[in-house]
Parts: C-alpha cells; structure tokens; sequence
C-alpha cells in the first residue's frame, strides 16, 4: 500500500506545473435531511463539514458527518487527496468509520485486520456534457465477494448536469459492478439512480445559501429516498 501511495504522489506532483498557479482554501458545511451515499443510507440528519486546500490541480480535503438526530448514526472521517487537469481528475480517499473492525474507535489504528479505515482510489473524467468515475477499495476494512475473499469493492458512476428553470441539476447513475459485502450486492447491480436539483437562496447582495433536493432510488435493495439540504460557506 505504501508503494502504490508513493508512486501517486510522485506523478501528482511531478504533474502539477502544468495547471493553474492559484492558491485555493474551502470551508463549508452541509446540513442534511438524510445522509444518502451511493444508493445507501448512512444516518438521518446529519452535519457534514468540508475543509480543503487547492493548488495547481493538487487538492487536499477533510470532510466530516455526525448524526444530529440520531445520536447511534456512525461518525465518519475522511481526507481525499487528488490531481486534476484538464477533464481527467486521479484521487485516493482514506475513510475512517466510528463502527467497524476496531471496537475502540481508534483513529491511528491501521492493521488491515482490526482497522476502521477503508482506502478508495477512484479515477474520473469530465467529458463536458457527462462525467465518469470508477471507484475502488484497495486496503482497509473492505467488504469480501462471493468466494469470502477480499472484494476489493468497487462503484462506478455516470453524472449528467444540466440547468433547467433557472435551477442546477445533475443526473447520476451508478452500478457496483460484481459482489460485494461493502455495498451488499451479490453480484453487477444499479445501486444509485438519483436526480439532485440546487439553487441559490439569495439572503443579501452578497451571501447567499445553496439548498438542494434529491429525489433517489437504489433498484437493488428497492429503496427510496428524497433528501434536502443546505449549505453554509462563507
């Protein structure tokens, strides 16, 4: 794991004289009626935080969920790094859970037996009227197929913006490709389809305040969801 972390840092870095020269900062949080992940619900409502950095492609990034109406909903941890240029963006993301293989909750616990950790590398390109992006668990406590053996989860997604009544929206589906315990499918399986709609809320000449609806379905388990929210950024 470490190798595969070290020759991607190498060729985001090498990589990065050739975007923009302009240094970035995001602090944000969400406010969410469900918490709706990849045709999964994660928790009821929910405060999710964003805080990231970006420069020359490179960006870092820590996003954060808490249950604020369920005080059992499982606390989530995770920091991305990735590289973008042009369409083409290359990314690892490390997650950390408060539920999983470690009962003490311990965040520098990594042994891949005993971790609460889930590490995702994820390749994507935007193609201008859709994007595509492949997903996939490579260490950590990953779900396991259907012979009991390291799954190596994977999820892949098709999004499809588009503006329509002076409204920002984007359509998404997305199919785990083969089985797996991590997203509880027994084999290739639509697990996410899901049109989100967000507009601006303007509050005074110069703050406004995102809100979003989402109407989703995950055709697998035969579930449903309409999800709003909002966002505060300053």
């Amino acid at each position: 794991m470490k190798k595969i972390l070290s020759s991607f840092l190498c060729l985001l870095f090498s990589s990065m004289v050739f975007a923009q020269d302009k240094l970035e900062g995001t602090v944000a949080t969400d406010v969410v009626t469900t918490y709706y992940w990849r045709g999964q619900n994660c928790g009821d409502v929910s405060l999710q935080p964003t805080l990231g950095v970006a420069y020359r492609g490179l960006s870092l990034s820590a996003w954060g969920s808490v249950g604020l109406s369920n005080a059992e909903d499982t606390k989530e941890f995770d920091l991305t790094l990735s590289y973008s240029t042009g369409g083409l963006t290359l990314g690892v993301t490390d997650y950390w859970f408060s539920s999983g293989l470690d009962s003490q909750n311990r965040y520098f616990m990594y042994n891949a037996h005993s971790t609460n950790h889930v590490f995702e590398a994820f390749a994507g390109y935007d193609f201008g009227p859709l994007s595509a992006t492949w997903f996939t668990n490579f260490a950590g406590n990953d779900g396991v197929g259907s012979g009991g053996k390291r799954a190596y989860s994977s999820y892949a997604e098709v999004a499809v913006p588009f503006r329509l009544a002076s409204i920002d929206w984007s359509a998404q589906v997305g199919v785990v490709p083969y089985a797996t315990s991590y997203y509880d499918t027994t084999g290739f399986a639509v697990t996410n389809l899901s049109l989100k709609a967000t507009k601006d809320i303007h509050i005074t000449d110069s703050f406004s305040v995102p809100v979003f609806g989402q109407v989703a379905a995950n055709p697998c388990s035969e579930k449903a969801y309409l999800v709003f929210g909002f966002t505060l950024q300053p």
